[in-house]
């Protein structure tokens, strides 16, 4: 099958190209921006889902389709401060997570509408010597194929891999559909909801005849190190490394001063590049996220400095005020020189394999 954007591949040369040279600049989070508009029920709804037998207030991927204006103008907004790279609003556009809003038969279709806004806003923003990227965001579901949702019942489970893989396939045909030039699959916090991820969209490329760089991103819970599912940023990494992505990162749940060990760890064993997307510090005593953009910019500066990265963005609670300060404090800071095969194996612990004579 070829592909129906002759010029996507072209992109992701220049994508690649644009990387080896220096920090890119991802944007910031779609939830954040969506609430400054206070949007009621009947905000989400729009004309279309006027009458629809639930309420959906708080599905933030369902005003790709009523309220388009406005993820339209989040992308613009974070695209006129400097990112290189958006992200589509497609977090949480696969069935399983739409099935909260009984709007799984919508999950389609929102990505691929989804992956068609960011498109737009890129390449109207795209010049001849700084093209755009969209990458396609594919959310974690809100449902667990490691850990049982019942504490009196540990073999439990409310998902497995081939119901994610499933529906992540189907996001990531709809991403492809649009137009994106990567697909990002971010906030892990179980390893095989990734790998079934990965596995389906590898699957996906093989049946389309193309493919598009893959991204990863994991999230780190809390201090104590490791992910939900209880693996450390290395163990991630490993777990994942076959995939060969274009980047692997750590994003949300923590603020940039926490965040920092693992950014170190992943940069130091990963032959690829590292990308660090963290929350504007964490949630205050009334749910809001206390680091400034000259106070949060402090840290991304120092990680940029020290050659810990490759691409770095705002998670949770951070601004296009943020992604600018970003932007503006990297720009000529040498991008993080990726370790070679030989030298990540064995920092992360594995020998290289030697054939034998």
């Amino acid at each position: 099958m070829t592909d129906q954007f002759p010029g996507r591949q072209d992109r992701i040369a220049a994508l690649k190209d644009a990387l080896a040279q220096r920090i890119l600049v991802l944007d910031g989070p779609a939830g954040t921006f969506i609430q400054q508009f206070e949007l009621d029920e009947e905000g989400y709804r729009g004309a279309r889902f006027a009458d629809w037998p639930q309420d959906i207030k708080g599905n933030n991927d369902i005003l790709i389709l009523s309220r388009p204006d406005i993820i339209s103008q989040m992308h613009e907004a974070y695209l006129a401060v400097g990112a290189d790279i958006i992200e589509t609003n497609t977090f949480s556009a696969t069935t399983i997570a739409q099935a909260d809003y009984a709007m799984e038969d919508l999950a389609y279709e929102l990505n691929v509408e989804g992956a068609r806004l960011a498109r737009a806003a890129a390449d109207a923003a795209s010049t001849a010597d700084r093209p755009r990227f969209v990458a396609g965001a594919v959310g974690p579901t809100n449902r667990t194929a490691s850990i049982s949702p019942d504490v009196n019942d540990p073999g439990k489970r409310n998902t497995d891999f081939d119901t994610l893989a499933e529906s992540y396939g189907e996001a990531a045909r709809g991403l492809m559909e649009g137009g994106v030039d990567a697909i990002l699959i971010e906030t892990i916090f179980d390893t095989l909801n990734a790998k079934a991820a990965i596995f389906a969209v590898q699957d996906l490329f093989d049946e389309l005849g193309y493919a598009v760089p893959i991204m990863l991103s994991v999230t780190i819970t809390d201090q104590s190190g490791r992910t939900l599912s209880g693996q450390t940023a290395e163990a991630f990494w490993n777990a994942v490394r076959h995939a060969k992505p274009l980047s692997v990162g750590v994003n949300c749940a923590l603020g940039p001063d926490l965040m920092r060990p693992y950014v170190e760890e992943l940069s130091t064993i990963a032959e690829c590049y590292v990308s660090a997307y963290p929350n504007a510090g964490l949630p205050n005593a009334f749910g809001c996220y206390d680091e400034t953009p000259a106070s949060m910019t402090n840290h991304i500066g120092e990680w940029a400095q020290s050659g810990l990265v490759n691409i770095v963005g705002g998670c949770c609670g951070a601004t296009p005020a943020h992604i600018e300060a970003f932007a503006k404090d990297i720009d000529g800071v040498a991008p993080r020189a990726i370790p070679t095969r030989d030298v990540a194996m064995r920092l992360s612990g594995l020998e290289p394999f030697t054939a034998p004579a």
